[in-house]
């Protein structure tokens, strides 16, 4: 970026979505995502792929086993992890949608993650303990690093332009959409894959147990009773690029990125503000960035997890961005259909955002019992709700640490003000 140009001036640089790839607990690709989270059906149950009698919680959104292309590809090379898998999928698929051929040097890879191969790594050190001649091999810890799933996707794609992986907790995936939007609008890439993966892992399920963070039920945002998260696993992937290169290339326009915002709470090592100062800040700056007015906003995508203190901190946030219409405002979490999936979640809940926005329609949060009598939250619930063509969304991710992020997304007919 040259002195010369403004923020004004960057921000002007119109942001098209091309490509949405998806692997959840709904299944392998965009379409049973859309389908399960139009149903407002929960997939969190006994995971299959580790023990959890040991544990307060016996529940997760698992990712059921891939069919026989995948699993040939696991075969073929024994240092992809589940997470670079997922990675790999979204990717492949949100290219494929894009209609963009490999390799593709000049493009981007901007990810969010925090597990990466851990589970891999767990296995390595069990087989370590148990004394399993041969078992520990050190190819299970190939993919230990955070930045393997988009390594991997980089390494496919053929992908020669800046390949980023970023890391703050829950807000990785969305913070990952914000560097690949700067990436975009200075000029840096003209197409960037942007998105997240993570598997789930005994560390981490044991970690927010002992954090007594995780519901013995499935997750139920925003209601009276909660008792915390339910975590999950899969990959969330978007095609970004230019209006101007999509344009020539004719690609289909799916939406659009507007704005991007964070902050930081600085406030406690895992609660919340309580009052959502931080992430009041990261949205009104998300805002902002799209020079979108709050009273533009047709839906939110919160960052929902469920646990007694994110979500009332959330709910207040909300109330000060948006005043007395938060009380109007439709709000849905897609964390109560598919789970937490930490690092990658602000990806794949801005895949679900894309997609309500494409298909104008807000999918429902499912859960029992009524609304938290201390929010006046608009929550959708039992089925979708219709929104009009030409709307926008905010998606929010607030993370351990007080690590705060906001994406502002445009439907794909909208007439995005003040881009060329």
């Amino acid at each position: 970026m040259t002195q010369r140009q403004s923020q004004k001036d960057l921000s002007s640089v119109a942001v098209a979505v091309t490509g949405l790839g998806a692997v959840s607990a709904c299944g392998w690709g965009i379409a049973p995502l859309w389908q399960g989270l139009s149903r407002g059906e929960t997939m969190v149950s006994q995971p299959q792929k580790f023990e959890t009698s040991d544990q307060r919680t016996r529940l997760v959104a698992e990712v059921a086993a891939p069919d026989a292309e995948w699993r040939q590809l696991f075969a073929e090379d024994s240092t992809v992890t589940r997470a670079d898998g997922f990675a790999l999928f979204a990717a492949r698929e949100a290219m494929a949608q894009a209609g963009l051929d490999l390799p593709m040097p000049d493009l981007g890879v901007f990810f969010g993650g925090s597990t990466a191969g851990m589970a891999e790594a767990e296995a390595f050190y069990g087989h370590l303990v148990d004394g399993k001649i041969g078992g520990a091999r050190l190819r299970l810890v190939a993919g230990h690093p955070i930045n393997s799933p988009g390594d991997a996707v980089a390494r496919h794609v053929g992908a020669m332009g800046p390949v980023v992986t970023l890391s703050s907790a829950c807000a990785s995936g969305a913070l990952a959409f914000g560097a690949a939007l700067d990436a975009l609008r200075v000029g840096e890439v003209e197409v960037a894959l942007a998105g997240g993966a993570d598997s789930l892992c005994r560390l981490t399920y044991a970690g927010f147990n002992s954090l007594r963070a995780v519901d013995s039920d499935p997750c139920r945002p925003f209601r009276q009773g909660r008792q915390g998260l339910s975590m999950g696993e899969g990959a969330g992937v978007v095609v970004l690029e230019t209006l101007q290169h999509a344009m020539a290339r004719r690609a289909p326009i799916l939406g659009w990125l507007v704005g991007a915002g964070s902050s930081c709470d600085a406030h406690h090592m895992t609660a919340p503000h309580p009052q959502g100062r931080g992430a009041a800040e990261a949205i009104r700056s998300a805002l902002a960035d799209g020079s979108i007015d709050a009273s533009a906003v047709s839906f939110i995508n919160a960052h929902g997890t469920g646990t007694p203190h994110n979500d009332i901190s959330e709910w207040r946030a909300i109330g000060s961005v948006f005043g007395k219409r938060a009380e109007h405002l439709p709000v849905t979490s897609t964390k109560g259909v598919i789970g937490h999936l930490l690092g990658s979640s602000g990806a794949i809940e801005a895949v679900a955002t894309l997609l309500c926005l494409q298909h104008r329609s807000v999918h429902p949060t499912p859960g029992a019992g009524e609304i938290d009598g201390e929010m006046e939250v608009d929550l959708v619930t039992d089925a979708p709700r219709q929104i009009a063509a030409d709307s926008r969304a905010v998606s929010t991710s607030f993370a351990f640490g007080g690590s705060n992020a906001a994406l502002v997304f445009a439907s794909p007919g909208s007439r995005v003000e003040g881009r060329q």
